[in-house]
């Protein structure tokens, strides 16, 4: 069986990769795999059938390639594909267990910094602040962080991420609402309130898993020129407990000196970082039998 990686398709040229994933698109030619093209925008517009009509009919398994989906869109790719006698290695449940924090939170439970979540539709307010207390009473007080159930506002930290006292509500709904209003239409699943941890600032590591297995090691593209060697001796267990094929650990060192998992993400839309060869992922990809 041949490897083949559905990527996403460069708006401005329909025939083409998007720019971001061309140098993946030739890793998997280089592998002896093959490529498709998959309609971003239209899935995003809820344009299903158009989405994926510039895939091949009967492809069999394939890996998808390209920007995040969220769960309901990823579902509406793979149902349209199976019809088209095409399916997704990764199924949707798996795509939703990875890719939104409340599917992976309890799985790393002590690994992870302790969160609670509600969910919240586009535009809708945090709440009462006596939900938001209730809320946030499993967690201690201090410092903490909002998100939805895949993102953050993390480059307006002080106004719609970071939250000095989880306890504050007036404050931890203010900044909640900010939150959902930078994430607008974009917000996932709903709100996401985390414990602080502080790291030792030396950035991330980013760990791509296949079949349990870390495939693997490179920087977060946040900070690419980044190499570090994390601990993933407590990490493995979880990712194999939580069964996906095909998921990306991001790893932080703790002041303390303890390898923290900052956010589990699904490996077909994590990005990869320039400074890495996409060779060294393509090659760990599992062939279909």
């Amino acid at each position: 069986m041949t490897l083949t990686v559905l990527f996403c398709v460069d708006p401005l040229h329909p025939r083409r990769v998007d720019p971001h994933f061309a140098r993946e698109a030739a890793a998997v030619r280089d592998h002896y795999g093959e490529i498709a093209l998959i309609d971003h925008d239209a899935l995003r517009r809820g344009d299903v059938e158009d989405a994926v009509d510039a895939a091949p009919s009967g492809l069999g398994s394939v890996w998808y390639r390209g920007w995040m989906l969220s769960a309901r869109e990823y579902g509406a790719m793979a149902a349209a594909l199976k019809r088209r006698g095409t399916v997704l290695l990764t199924h949707p449940d798996d795509y939703r267990r990875a890719h939104e924090l409340p599917g992976w939170h309890d799985t790393f439970a002590g690994l992870t910094p302790h969160s609670v979540w509600r969910p919240l539709g586009t535009g809708q307010d945090p709440g009462p602040l006596g939900e938001l207390g209730e809320l946030v009473r499993p967690l201690r007080g201090g410092p903490g962080v909002v998100k939805d159930y895949v993102k953050s506002c993390k480059h307006e930290w002080e106004e719609a991420c970071f939250v000095p006292d989880v306890k504050n509500l007036a404050q931890l709904h203010d900044i909640a609402a900010k939150m959902v209003a930078l994430r607008d239409d974009h917000l996932a699943g709903g709100l996401v309130v985390r414990e602080f941890e502080q790291y030792d600032g030396e950035g991330e590591a980013r760990v791509w898993w296949v079949d349990g297995e870390p495939a693997l090691v490179g920087p977060h593209p946040d900070s690419p020129g980044t190499e570090l060697d994390p601990d993933l001796g407590a990490v493995a267990p979880a990712v194999r407990a939580l069964g996906c094929r095909f998921i990306t650990t991001d790893l932080a060192r703790r002041t303390d000196g303890a390898w923290r998992v900052v956010e589990v993400g699904d490996g077909q839309v994590s990005d990869l970082p320039s400074s890495v060869d996409a060779m060294d992922l393509y090659a760990h990809l599992p062939v279909p039998e």
